[in-house]
């Protein structure tokens, strides 16, 4: 089983892993927005928030440079454990795709400041991660880079939107809640005990 195991909240598992000392050292969730039930004014209210100096646009070839610098100087500000890290990108990876698309936030100058990488199956698009550059958090940057792709993205015809994340990681709860997100899944990550310690 490893000293390392994700369950969702409900599963039988927890109960007899925690009566055998293993402790929940982290949390995550899923959640859920339906095109039919999102509110566009909203999404664009989000958008124009960013303010007028920060401009959204997809991703492309182009941009890879940029993406992979924005991925190593972020590389460390995931929260969470196993089942919320990120990994960071090589080249490959950071070229978007027909089933994997990508979005940025630029600055008047050209400078990507935001990024967000979303995985797509026909109707369905799942958000990979979402990250800001440490200088320009607090902004609503985050928020309004989902809601700029969630939007495009309903405009090419996909009708399901999932994303999740670290339970602890406020930022993303606060961006998927103005959003309209609905959290669906709850994760809990269980540690085994340290017998070595415990022996001591």
């Amino acid at each position: 089983m490893g000293n390392v195991v994700v369950v969702q909240v409900g599963d039988p598992r927890r109960a007899r892993l925690e009566r055998e000392g293993w402790s929940v050292t982290a949390r995550s969730f899923g959640a859920q927005l339906d095109a039919d039930g999102m509110d566009l004014d909203r999404m664009t209210a989000l958008v124009s928030r960013a303010g007028a100096g920060v401009a959204f646009r997809s991703i492309g070839p182009d941009d890879v440079d940029d993406v992979l610098a924005l991925d190593r100087l972020t590389a460390d500000d995931y929260p969470g454990s196993v089942a919320t890290r990120h990994e960071q990108m090589d080249r490959r990876a950071a070229t978007p795709t027909a089933e994997r698309c990508a979005a940025g936030a630029f600055l008047e100058d050209g400078s990507l400041v935001a990024v967000t990488y979303v995985e797509l199956d026909g109707a369905v698009a799942e958000t990979d991660f979402t990250v800001v550059h440490p200088s320009h958090r607090g902004r609503g940057i985050g928020t309004a880079l989902k809601a700029w792709s969630v939007v495009a993205l309903r405009r090419e015809g996909v009708r399901r939107f999932r994303t999740g994340g670290s339970a602890e990681n406020a930022a993303i709860l606060r961006a998927n809640a103005a959003l309209g997100y609905e959290r669906d899944e709850e994760w809990v990550t269980l540690t085994a005990p340290d017998r070595a310690g415990a022996a001591t």
